[in-house]
């Protein structure tokens, strides 16, 4: 019964899956529209400065849930150590949680940079696009970063019920 219910539980994710990657497709549609729009309207320099930012939209969060991840499952291994562990596996933990820590703290430094350069980005659309044509940069942005953080945790979901499934299997005779 265990087993089915993880079964089914992984089918529904795969499912949602699915869905979300159609929806990070309409977006990506959605954002060539836009590139164009902007390419057709903007000066080349400030062209490049919105693509700059979009590309370095996608990479900064994806290394901020990455490393948001990442230091989540050692602090779930540390807190799983019991006073039996050996000093050097603690060690090495401790030394992964504080390295990770400072790399999710640059990389949050990254992310107020981004955001700066979203308001400047910004500031040079509302020159050439219309109030609805602004919105909807706005909202693109909104929905893009929503879909990267949404497959994220769809992602680290899929990989903890197929582990799951995995331990279960193996457990049963």
């Amino acid at each position: 019964e265990l087993l089915a219910s993880a079964r089914c539980r992984l089918q529904e994710l795969w499912e949602e899956r699915e869905l979300l990657l159609s929806d990070a497709r309409d977006c990506a549609a959605r954002g060539q529209e836009l590139e164009a729009t902007v390419r057709d309207l903007c000066k080349p320099n400030e062209f490049e400065r919105y693509m700059m930012f979009i590309g370095d939209l996608e990479k900064v969060v994806s290394l901020l849930l990455c490393l948001s991840s990442r230091l989540a499952r050692v602090q779930n291994a540390m807190s799983r150590m019991d006073g039996s562990a050996d000093a050097e596996e603690k060690q090495s933990l401790n030394e992964r949680h504080q390295l990770l820590s400072r790399q999710r703290e640059d990389a949050k430094d990254l992310k107020e940079n981004l955001d700066r350069r979203e308001r400047v980005v910004s500031g040079i659309l509302a020159k050439y696009l219309t109030e609805q044509q602004l919105q909807d940069y706005q909202h693109f942005v909104q929905v893009k970063t929503s879909l990267l953080i949404e497959q994220k945790d769809l992602e680290e979901q899929i990989k903890f019920f197929e582990e799951q499934l995995e331990n279960l299997e193996q457990s049963i005779p």
